[in-house]
């Protein structure tokens, strides 16, 4: 996933260190390059190309039934490419009013909009995202995610006369949205405002802690000192939903967002805690990212957090029971006696992929019979085998040495600590877990988008599961639980390695049949057999800054079945393609662009905001929802 600073790793993980024994870290900060060319501006209509049957559509063997569009070419334009018979329409962009009543600010195109309209309006870099009906397939909610911002593009002169001012304004364009949808009788589709579920939920939003950590003395701070009321949620990247219909939003890289002291403690370490954070200077005007003067506020990030987006009213929650974690996201699945089973990643180099199973199962009566569901169950941190098996290591205090004498007082402290536990257990370091997702057949899939430090100097060596040295493009991996989706064990192997020939630092060739890509990040099976890969190739990975000779990020389908991969979308210039779901017929499917524009320093130039991108409006750049449909009113894919 994008975003500016990712998580500082141990100087030598190989050996998977428990906190007790961290001595030092290598202090890294990858800031996260756009893609795509500085040359002259591209614009079809409203930022809009369709573009079809150029490229190779790779082997059709058995293939043809499920992917009936011919490929989209790699291209640097400006625009959302889309094959032939399809559009793309931009829905919601960072800016426009949710649509609460009565309050509906417009977007100001000189970043003039105050905090307190921000508040209001789509918050920046849409991210994960999720559709849940109200009248079936042409009237639903959607909810999303706004992971974190560019702050050279949210204020007027950007960064320059940092106040408390701005730091308001950037907490309020972080968090989730959601909004009312409906399509129209020309197949179009609307925001509908005002909506009585239109929805910001922030930075500053108060959250109940629930489970194992709530009220443990690690989670109490000044301001709440009963430990169980939190504010706010940051760095939102993608999501999961439940069966019972609530949206999960994962906390993913929330260290960047507090200021450390000038010698980090161990715990503080782990995490990549350092004086002056990473970057976005909330500490300066809001004191509780300081932690040299509120120590465990950052121990109420980095959680899964339950939203109702049918009760606007309703308190979101963060999940503690389900481990604290550089959370990607949270794909939720039932066994067969329907407890919840839910499968997470955590997105930063050599760290871990999880499990939770619940105790109870789910209860008909939506999400008020479940609403304690995920503060009860069993927590698994996975180990791959290098003969294709693996197994789920349980992460509960007393077992598998997380003890007290191990530096583990209480299951409260395992949970908070989950990275520490996992290496004190022996769990299998990855290449940068990222989204989850299950097929039909019981087969869960993950994004390893890249980990150009495997094998390099002191850094874990490549492994079974991570089988390249400085990968830079990335591979899916995918396993499937022994009996259930309880197992203890698993069968895995590797769906596709990725690779773009002739890229700097690049693997010359991956092994897709069909259509090349590199670094997969967003992922979605929808149920067909169609997994649907969304890539985020960053110039930093790749060491470059010359974004004419980088192809812009882009939307991969494949066959479950035959393995063929065809490019389905390719995006703007400097952008990410995250988040896909689509309608419960498949005819409308929504697709977030986030950041177009994005480029290899910190912040956008707020005295260019255009440099590499004026996508969707020919102004300043703006993420954005889409929402793609066959002309004919078909299935999309077929």
């Amino acid at each position: 996933m994008a975003k500016d600073f990712e998580l500082m790793e141990n100087s030598n993980p190989s050996a998977n260190p428990t906190f007790h024994e961290i001595s030092s870290l290598s202090r890294r900060t990858l800031l996260k390059g756009g893609l795509g060319a500085t040359v002259t501006s591209f614009f079809a209509p409203i930022g809009l190309s369709a573009i079809g049957g150029c490229a190779s559509m790779g082997g059709t063997s058995g293939g043809g039934a499920k992917l009936g569009f011919a490929s989209v070419p790699m291209n640097n334009l400006d625009a959302v490419t889309v094959p032939s018979g399809y559009r793309a329409q931009v829905l919601y962009r960072w800016g426009d009013a949710v649509g609460v009543a009565g309050k509906m600010p417009s977007y100001k195109p000189d970043a003039s909009n105050t905090a307190a309209e921000q508040e209001l309006q789509a918050g920046m870099h849409h991210d994960g995202i999720h559709y849940f009906p109200l009248d079936g397939d042409r009237r639903g909610l959607l909810a999303m995610n706004h992971e974190y911002t560019d702050d050279g593009l949210l204020h007027v002169g950007g960064m320059q006369n940092w106040s408390a001012a701005k730091v308001a304004k950037s907490q309020a364009a972080h968090g989730v949205s959601i909004i009312e949808i409906a399509q129209k009788g020309d197949g179009q589709w609307e925001v509908v405002r005002p909506s009585q579920y239109a929805r910001r939920i922030t930075s500053n939003t108060p959250m109940f802690l629930s489970g194992p950590a709530a009220g443990h003395s690690m989670m109490k701070t000044k301001d709440d000192m009963t430990g169980r009321i939190a504010l706010g949620t940051v760095n939102n990247c993608a999501h999961g939903v439940t069966p019972w219909g609530t949206y999960l939003t994962c906390e993913e890289n929330f260290n960047g967002y507090f200021n450390g002291p000038e010698t980090p403690d161990l715990r503080q370490a782990r995490w990549g805690i350092r004086k002056g954070g990473a970057g976005y200077r909330w500490h300066e005007f809001d004191e509780r990212f300081d932690l040299t003067k509120v120590p465990n506020e950052y121990n109420r990030f980095g959680w899964v957090v339950e939203i109702d987006p049918m009760d606007p009213d309703s308190m979101p929650v963060k999940r503690t029971a389900l481990g604290r974690a550089a959370h990607e996201g949270a794909c939720v699945v039932q066994t067969k006696d329907k407890r919840a089973v839910v499968y997470m990643g955590e997105d930063a180099r050599f760290e871990y992929i999880y499990k939770f199973v619940s105790r109870d199962a789910v209860k008909p009566g939506g999400a008020k019979a479940n609403k304690d569901l995920l503060d009860h169950g069993t927590l698994y941190v996975a180990k791959f085998n290098a003969d294709g098996k693996g197994e789920w290591i349980e992460l509960t205090h007393g077992k598998n040495g997380l003890t007290a004498a191990n530096g583990f007082a209480d299951h409260a402290e395992i949970v908070i600590s989950t990275r520490q536990a996992s290496d004190r257990v022996g769990a299998t370091k990855m290449d940068r877990p990222e989204w989850i997702t299950n097929d039909k057949d019981g087969w869960i899939y993950c994004t390893l988008t890249n980990n150009s430090n495997r094998g390099v100097g002191n850094n874990p060596g490549v492994d079974a599961a991570n089988p390249r040295a400085n990968n830079t493009m990335g591979h899916i991996i995918r396993w499937r639980d022994s009996g259930d989706f309880d197992g203890r064990t698993f069968e895995w192997n590797h769906f596709v390695m990725a690779g773009i020939p002739n890229l700097a630092r690049a693997e010359a060739k991956g092994n897709a049949k069909g259509d090349d890509f590199g670094s997969p990040d967003g992922l979605w099976a929808d149920g067909r057999g169609v997994l649907w890969i969304q890539t985020d190739i960053s110039t930093s990975v790749l060491g470059k800054d010359d974004y004419a000779s980088i192809p812009n990020n882009a939307m991969l389908a494949a066959d479950i079945t035959t393995g063929e991969i065809r490019r389905f979308l390719v995006g703007p210039r400097g952008c990410e393609i995250t988040g896909c779901i689509a309608t419960p017929d498949m005819k409308s499917m929504f697709v977030n662009i986030q950041h177009p524009g994005e480029t290899a320093s910190e912040r956008n130039d707020p005295n260019n905001p255009t440099a590499i991108s004026s996508w969707p409006d020919n102004a300043r750049p703006r993420s954005a929802t889409l929402v793609i449909t066959k002309i004919d009113g078909g299935i999309i894919g077929t």
